[in-house]
C-alpha cells in the first residue's frame, strides 16, 4: 500500500509517540535505579522530559536534563559514555524487533516556557491580554 505523501512532515505517527514514551519511562527508571556501572553516573540525578524516534524507529533521541540544571554538558559526555549500557538496558524493557540507538541532547523546554513566562508577564502583553476584544467591532459583524 502505498503511503500519502501529504502525510510526510505531518508529526509523528502513533507508533512513534507511543514506542518515545516506552523508552522514556525504560530509561528514566533505569536512570533512576541506579544500574549503569559508572559511579559518576550513579551520583546525578537525570530527568529523561521526552524521547523522539525515527521514522524506522531505529534512532531515539532522549531530551535530557540533569536536576537543578547544574551540569549539563558533563550529563551529555557521561551518558554517550554509557550509551551501549543504557541502550541495552532499555532493549529488555522493550518489545520491539530492533533495540534503537540511543541519542541525548539537552532539554530545552524548561527554558523556553521560562521566557515565556517573562514575556506574558510584561506590562505590555499583560495590558493587551485584558482589553476587551473588538476584532468583531471595525467590519460591523459584533454581536449586539
Amino acid at each position: 500500500m502505498a503511503k500519502n505523501k501529504s502525510s510526510q512532515g505531518a508529526g509523528p505517527t502513533q507508533r512513534q509517540l507511543r514506542v518515545g514514551e516506552t523508552i522514556r519511562r525504560a530509561l528514566s527508571e533505569v536512570l533512576v535505579r541506579g544500574d549503569v556501572h559508572d559511579p559518576e553516573l550513579a551520583r546525578m540525578s537525570i530527568t529523561v522530559g521526552e524521547v523522539r524516534t525515527s521514522n524506522d524507529l531505529k534512532v531515539a533521541t532522549a531530551y535530557v536534563l540533569p536536576l537543578g540544571g547544574i551540569g549539563q554538558e558533563d550529563v551529555l559526555k557521561i551518558l554517550g559514555r554509557n550509551k551501549h549500557e543504557l541502550r541495552k538496558m532499555v532493549a529488555k524493557k522493550l518489545t520491539l524487533k530492533f533495540s534503537p540507538e540511543l541519542r541525548f541532547q539537552l532539554d530545552r523546554t524548561f527554558d523556553q516556557m521560562d521566557e515565556t513566562r517573562r514575556m506574558l508577564a510584561q506590562d505590555v502583553v499583560r495590558r493587551d491580554a485584558a482589553a476587551p476584544d473588538r476584532s468583531g467591532e471595525e467590519d460591523g459583524t459584533a454581536d449586539t
